[in-house]
């Protein structure tokens, strides 16, 4: 599959890779509202190659027939080669190179967006996973390290040059990691720079906002992230927002409750019941958030050693309660 066929997909709205979020059972919510485009969380190459558990339930691709892609993170070119064939094999319809995540811990072992301090050896990435693989290759990026290095654009062209068949820009630099405001303007930079698809990425948590990033930069779509937390149905309604269609309405109480108790009972399968239901609880809490459940009911919910029963009676309490 050619990036073509990706980048003139609708819809344009696309689950964007979190470590610890977009695992299985919450792409599978997202995509019960609607067909997208979905990432997996990232995963890192020297821990896929050990064959870490962990790594290896990541990577395994979704069971739907939707496009599906794998993100990667490491500085060893061998270990990136040989981690792209595996996620290949998986089906994966592309393989990102995570080059944006901020965190210190990734950071640390000199990955993520500590690659944009060595653009040598970023693209010297890019380009050994390019020629290792037939699935196209993309990169997600930040602005640059800091205000004094705003290396995205150049770095851009440089991908481009390689092989690289996308590149998704987060509006922050690393040293800004989630504060502050995500500054769209200089996303714009990077599509002016180079003719790939460039998607967009940063503060979008609404239609509205999916609407204005994509006037602003002028990109090709927008990489969805903390929008999502706890709301499934958002990419739905950016997608329509994006469409100039009447953006649909988020689901009722019930509904919503429901959604989530799907997501727990994939979350039990998927892991096995005991790491299952601690991997979802984070997600519990999100959902309590948007859905304005009362602190108790919330930390009754998020501390339970089995959250089903309280989700079930969620769902059908505040079903009937709509329904009245």
């Amino acid at each position: 599959m050619g990036i073509r066929e990706i980048h003139g997909l609708t819809p344009k709205i696309i689950l964007a890779p979190m470590a610890g979020v977009t695992d299985a059972p919450f792409r599978a919510a997202v995509r019960g509202f609607g067909p997208t485009f979905v990432f997996s969380e990232m995963v890192a190459s020297r821990e896929l190659l050990r064959d870490r558990r962990s790594a290896v339930l990541r990577l395994k691709a979704d069971t739907d027939t939707g496009l599906f892609g794998i993100q990667l993170a490491g500085r060893d070119v061998e270990s990136m080669v040989e981690a792209a064939r595996i996620a290949e094999g998986e089906g994966t319809s592309l393989i990102d190179i995570n080059m944006g995540c901020p965190a210190k811990k990734v950071v640390g072992g000199l990955c993520g967006s500590a690659l944009m301090r060595e653009p040598d050896l970023a693209v010297a990435i890019a380009s050994a996973v390019v020629r290792a693989v037939r699935v196209p290759v993309t990169v997600k990026m930040r602005l640059g390290w800091d205000d004094a290095s705003i290396t995205a654009p150049s770095l851009a062209q440089s991908l481009e040059a390689c092989g690289v068949q996308a590149v998704s820009v987060h509006g922050r630099t690393r040293c800004q990691f989630y504060e502050g405001a995500a500054d769209w303007k200089r996303i714009a930079d990077v599509k002016r720079a180079v003719r790939i698809p460039v998607f967009a990425n940063g503060d979008v948590r609404t239609p509205e906002d999916a609407r204005s990033i994509l006037s602003v930069t002028g990109t090709d779509g927008v990489l969805v992230g903390r929008g999502a937390f706890g709301a499934p149905w958002r990419l739905m309604q950016m997608q329509d927002a994006i469409d100039g269609r009447m953006v649909r309405t988020a689901p009722a109480s019930g509904e919503a409750w429901s959604v989530a108790l799907q997501q727990y009972r994939h979350s039990e399968m998927h892991y096995g019941t005991d790491l299952g239901r601690r991997i979802v609880r984070k997600h519990l809490g999100w959902y309590a958030e948007q859905l304005g459940l009362a602190r108790d009911e919330r930390d009754a919910l998020v501390r339970s050693s089995d959250a089903a029963p309280l989700l079930s009676r969620l769902a059908r309490g505040l079903a009937l309660a709509e329904a009245a």
